[in-house]
Order: structure tokens, then C-alpha cells, then sequence
């Protein structure tokens, strides 16, 4: 019998070439424009989202962000932006903060993408992504037909999934700002699972608590401004339950990250 064959590629499917592999290793470069709407909830809703052992925040628990994103990403080679369907994907992303051990954390409860090697990164990286269209006016320095980063500009943001609309915002800018908000500031707390393949099991086989964050960070000027925020309801998603009761604020940021790992703060299963 001929030797088994040496597959290669970081993640799934891989193979003797290893070209075929859904996402490249580590590390992962994104640039990308962030519109963040900021809002407070019912903390009892957040803290349903909150598995074991994570807990609500001491600090304004009930804060929410809603994030959107249009990023172009690459690998070290840098290959992907030559050919772009593999480097442009865009997303809208739910942020909470938690406590675990007595150190605040942000998650990732809910997270939309357009592009199948985003989910691939989301399994790695522990976020629960679920496909979606996401949508946001962008900027341009001309103004004939897009806004400019800057006092009265105004921008746009849709989300929808499953043919049905989740969320819409209306961000006009105001004045430059310090931050872009503080609930996605602090290192991701998320978990890794995989259940078990058992026939019957209502188990994982697999669960981790992890935490990672940017290896690198450059961001421009922040932006601060007047927004509206409307959540729909779906049967397929819950989105709606972290009702808005009251806005923090509306950002608009272009920043730079580096991705690069991240760490197991308790192996659960």
C-alpha cells in the first residue's frame, strides 16, 4: 500500500496542495471603515447571552454596541488583494461587555458577514457568524455622490438576514471624538465549541473560553455624531430582544488591525 498522502492547509478542506483551504494561516491584516452605534439594553438580556463562567459587567452592564464594517482583508503574501472577491467582505456585528474572574472582557453575541471565508475565521476565532447582507454609505472625498468623514456628513447602515431586515441606522456626524465607543474596547471573550457527534447528545466534545484581540492596531480621526437605530423582529433571529432603550452615541472610524492568535482562559470541555 502507497503511503498516506500529507494534506495541508491550515483549515478545512485541506489537501496535498493546500491551496483549497477556506482561510490562510494567521496572521490576518483587515483596513476597513466602522460605523458604531452605542446603546444601553436591559441587562437581563445581556446576561442571557452570558454562558459560564462569564458574567454581566460591573460597569454599565446593559451597554450594547452595534457595529458595522466594510473591510478589506489579506494574509502575509498579501495575494488576496490582487484578486479582490477574496480580500472585500463586509459585516454588522452585536458587542456586549462581561466580567470574567474580575476583568472585563467585550464579546461578540451576534455577527453577520457576506462571505464564506469570513465564517472560516469566525470558526477559529470563536465569533458566531451567520451569513447576511450588510450595507453602508461610504465615503469619498469627493462629494458628488458619497459623504466626507466630517461635520454633517451623513451615513446609512442596513443589516438584514434570512430575506428579512434586522436592523437600520442614520448616523450624521457632529465633531471629531477621542474614542469610536468603549464597549468593543477590551480583549474578545468568546467561546469555542463543537458538539458532540453522538446520536442523541445535547453536549459539546469540544468547549473552550478564549480570549484574543489585535496584535496591532492603527485607527484615523473618530467621528461622533447624531444617530437612529431601529431593530426588527424575525423568527429566525433575536436581535430585537436587546431593545433599545436609550442611545449612547453613533461613531464613524477607518482604522488598520492585525490579527495574530489569541489565548485559552479554561479549557470547559
Amino acid at each position: 500500500m502507497s503511503e498516506s498522502p500529507e494534506l495541508k492547509g491550515f483549515f478545512y478542506p485541506r489537501t496535498v496542495g493546500g491551496t483549497s483551504g477556506i482561510i490562510p494561516s494567521p496572521p490576518w491584516y483587515y483596513s476597513g471603515d466602522l460605523l458604531t452605534v452605542e446603546y444601553r439594553t436591559n441587562p437581563e438580556r445581556v446576561r442571557e447571552l452570558l454562558p459560564e463562567p462569564l458574567e454581566l459587567a460591573d460597569e454599565d452592564p446593559g451597554a450594547v454596541a452595534l457595529i458595522w464594517a466594510d473591510w478589506q482583508s489579506c494574509s502575509s503574501s498579501r495575494e488576496e488583494l490582487l484578486d479582490p472577491v477574496r480580500a472585500q467582505y463586509k459585516e454588522a456585528f452585536v458587542v456586549v461587555r462581561c466580567s470574567y474572574e474580575g476583568r472585563t472582557f467585550s464579546r461578540c453575541v451576534y455577527i453577520w458577514v457576506d462571505k464564506d471565508f469570513a465564517i472560516g475565521r469566525g470558526l477559529h476565532q470563536g465569533y458566531p457568524k451567520k451569513l447576511g447582507s450588510m450595507w453602508q454609505t461610504r465615503p469619498h472625498p469627493f462629494s458628488q455622490g458619497a459623504p466626507q468623514i466630517a461635520e454633517g456628513g451623513m451615513f446609512g447602515a442596513t443589516l438584514a438576514a434570512g430575506d428579512r431586515r434586522l436592523a437600520e441606522a442614520v448616523l450624521t456626524l457632529r465633531e471629531p471624538s477621542e474614542t469610536n465607543g468603549f464597549v468593543n474596547g477590551h480583549p474578545m471573550a468568546h467561546h469555542r465549541i463543537y458538539p458532540d457527534i453522538a446520536r442523541g447528545s445535547t453536549g459539546d466534545a469540544y468547549s473552550e473560553l478564549i480570549s484574543s484581540g489585535a496584535a496591532e492596531f492603527e485607527g484615523g480621526q473618530a467621528w461622533r455624531g447624531d444617530v437612529d437605530l431601529r431593530l426588527f423582529e424575525s423568527p429566525t433571529e433575536e436581535l430585537a430582544a436587546l431593545e433599545v432603550d436609550e442611545i449612547i452615541g453613533g461613531y464613524y472610524r477607518q482604522i488598520g488591525v492585525v490579527w495574530n492568535g489569541g489565548e485559552t482562559l479554561e479549557r470547559l470541555v
